[in-house]
């Protein structure tokens, strides 16, 4: 059965940061789902243009990313906040892309998509929007995935739901992933495998990863 998508019970879009209140909020949650857009997929050539983070009562904030930025303090001390578990969709590149753009080192770490490969083994369809289909009964609008997130200052509608979405039920797919995991005695591998992002993410960044594939 497909839900319906409701609104948010905030949301809120900044520019270049956080403000305090949102990340007070942000830093007395247990768990957050965060999520990137950039000009395109190679770091250091495509700069990072958006940051959305959720927590588990649908507090959602987008962070504009202007041009020429390189740091974001309130979101790197979050980001960096080893209390609060940081929850991704394909990690590798989101971590990378804060690395990259911002300086943030993210820690701790929960990939979904990591864990869907470990735990959904009798299917090979792990991308979010099959992920949150199965999962969490909803069906996400991936049009306005390839478009220009550069324009900051004029991102459409279309393009912060889209944004906001790719967050909002991030959480309850992880819920769902780690009982998997637990019910095949694999939750210690995963946990293992997170270990190991920020590393991937910096061979990514160093163009050293085709090195190490062949």
């Amino acid at each position: 059965m497909v839900e319906s998508k409701p609104s948010p019970a905030n949301f809120a879009v900044f520019d270049k940061d956080l403000n305090n209140q949102w990340a007070q909020r942000f830093t007395t949650s247990s768990e957050l789902a965060v999520d990137t857009e950039a000009m395109g997929l190679i770091h250091g050539r495509d700069r990072i243009c958006l940051v959305q983070i959720c927590d588990a009562e649908d507090n959602v904030a987008c962070i504009r990313v202007e041009l020429g930025q390189s740091s974001a303090p309130k979101l790197k001390a979050l980001m960096e906040n080893s209390s609060v578990e940081k929850v991704f969709h394909f990690a590798r590149f989101d971590v990378a892309a804060l690395a990259s753009g911002l300086g943030i080192e993210v820690n701790p770490i929960f990939c979904t998509k990591v864990a869907s490969k470990l735990g959904r083994t009798y299917t090979p369809r792990h991308g979010l929007k099959d992920l949150i289909m199965e999962l969490v009964g909803v069906e996400l609008d991936k049009q306005a995935q390839c478009s220009d997130w550069g324009r900051v200052e004029e991102l459409s509608d279309k393009q912060l739901e889209y944004a906001s979405n790719d967050v909002r039920f991030l959480l309850k797919a992880k819920t769902r992933l780690e009982e998997m995991l637990r019910r095949e005695g694999r939750i210690d591998l995963a946990k293992r495998c997170f270990n190991c992002i920020p590393v991937l993410a910096e061979l990514d960044r160093l163009r050293f990863t085709h090195t190490f594939e062949h």
